[in-house]
């Protein structure tokens, strides 16, 4: 039946594994199929045309592999391919991580909100423009953290080396007095419990993570694709190169180890 297709979900490496443990949780009866660029990881740095390129692709294949909607379980991606992806793909649902935190941000009580994401999201200036249009009272200030992304890819959240990191950058002048602190990234919520200790109780931390999940099941429900398999859901990982970090962090979030299959996607 269509509606027992799988989901399809990428990000350029482990960050969207957060949005597929999220989405795993919500939705149990949905099977899905993880793609994980790790060969051009992290997307932060890349320009904006090499990452709609790179988002391009996987979609095609995501799309090959019968697909019923799609998740872009990247922050740099939502805000560089999108669009794109929209037009290229108009019959199938696309959700991007960044509406769903918009959103609930646009709503909720926050006064000074912080977004800490990779160079890509913040120049690209998406959560910012779209907080301010839909809640202008809001102040909105972000800062890149580009060393972020790289060191969970490596391994080391939870270390020394992220505890360093992330007092070199939520000690910035521009963060300080927040209400909010949205995580614009999806490799940041396996550093949220670190965040939350380093910022005290006074500083709500987003988890764009669920929300895309919850974003997910509005729009599969709205256009009855829920899946109604009373089979166990079917979870496929696939990764353009095979690293010890994915494998270790699949195996952390889904409690079991987790067959990776490597695949290069040509242009």
């Amino acid at each position: 039946m269509e509606k027992n297709r799988p989901i399809g979900i990428f990000d350029s490496g482990v960050g969207g594994l957060t949005v597929a443990k999220a989405i795993a949780e919500l939705l149990p009866a949905e099977s899905f199929i993880y793609f994980g660029d790790t060969r051009h990881a992290p997307y932060g740095d890349k320009s904006s045309h090499t990452i709609r390129e790179y988002s391009q692709r996987i979609s095609r294949f995501l799309v090959a592999q019968n697909c019923k909607a799609i998740v872009i379980a990247c922050n740099s991606a939502s805000a560089a391919a999108y669009e794109q992806l929209c037009a290229d793909f108009p019959n199938i649902p696309i959700i991007n991580v960044i509406d769903p935190a918009v959103k609930y941000i646009a709503q909720s009580e926050a006064s000074k909100v912080g977004i800490i994401a990779t160079r890509a999201t913040v120049r690209s200036k998406v959560y910012a423009q779209r907080i301010n249009a839909a809640n202008h009272k809001l102040t909105v200030v972000q800062k890149a953290t580009p060393l972020l992304a790289p060191l969970i890819e490596e391994g080391f959240a939870g270390t020394d080396v992220s505890k360093g990191a992330l007092a070199h950058y939520l000690n910035h002048g521009s963060l300080k007095n927040l209400s909010d602190l949205i995580l614009g990234c999806t490799h940041y919520p396996l550093l949220e419990e670190e965040i939350a200790a380093y910022l005290g109780p006074k500083v709500r931390v987003l988890n764009s993570a669920k929300l895309a999940a919850e974003a997910l099941q509005g729009i599969l429900a709205a256009q009855g694709l829920l899946s109604t398999s009373v089979d166990a859901a079917k979870r496929k990982f696939y990764v353009s190169e095979k690293t010890p970090a994915f494998t270790k962090i699949a195996k952390m979030f889904f409690g079991q180890e987790i067959r990776l299959e490597e695949k290069f996607l040509k242009s």
